[in-house]
């Protein structure tokens, strides 16, 4: 392929960037499924260290689950990264729709607030497909800042919650 630089003919190959695309259609997000998501902090910059940054994030994910009809079985906010176990609970569930919402209008609030963090462009995301990987990924969720050293029992983790359970009720 030939291009014109500055008016002389170069024989300069243009590289065609395409944004990577979602591995799973945007039809597995809709109705009564079950997703695991990690959303990291771009360059892995810690962010969720503090119980005012927590509260508010923790308020835009409840406000954009229930906009799309979902709910979370466990979100878990870690300094650098989210992880979250979302359920869309009727046929207009709507998953990737809540997700994205969630990271537009914190995104946005970050763009206004913090302007050297923001959000990785996409996430990680896993379908649940069943109890035994329920119970498998809610179990690496919680023992995450075990894991990182920054609690000894996953219980005194302060940054997680659920629109469902009730951890204290947990062994």
């Amino acid at each position: 392929m030939q291009t014109k630089v500055c008016g002389y003919k170069s024989k300069i190959k243009k590289k065609i960037i395409r944004e990577k695309l979602h591995r799973l259609p945007a039809k597995m997000y809709v109705g009564n499924k079950t997703i695991a998501f990690t959303i990291c902090i771009k360059n892995n910059r810690n962010l969720f260290e503090s119980t005012k940054m927590f509260e508010y994030f923790e308020k835009e994910l409840i406000l954009s689950l229930e906009k799309n009809n979902c709910t979370a079985h466990v979100y878990l906010f870690m300094p650098d990264h989210l992880h979250l176990i979302v359920e869309g609970y009727s046929e207009d569930s709507n998953i990737k729709k809540a997700i994205e919402l969630f990271k537009q209008k914190t995104g946005y609030w970050l763009t206004k607030n913090m302007s050297d963090y923001k959000w990785q462009k996409d996430y990680y995301d896993h379908i649940i497909r069943d109890d035994e990987d329920m119970r498998n990924q809610i179990k690496y969720i919680l023992y995450n800042p075990v894991r990182a050293s920054l609690v000894e029992n996953w219980k005194d983790y302060k940054f997680k919650g659920s629109t469902i359970y009730n951890f204290e009720e947990w062994e």
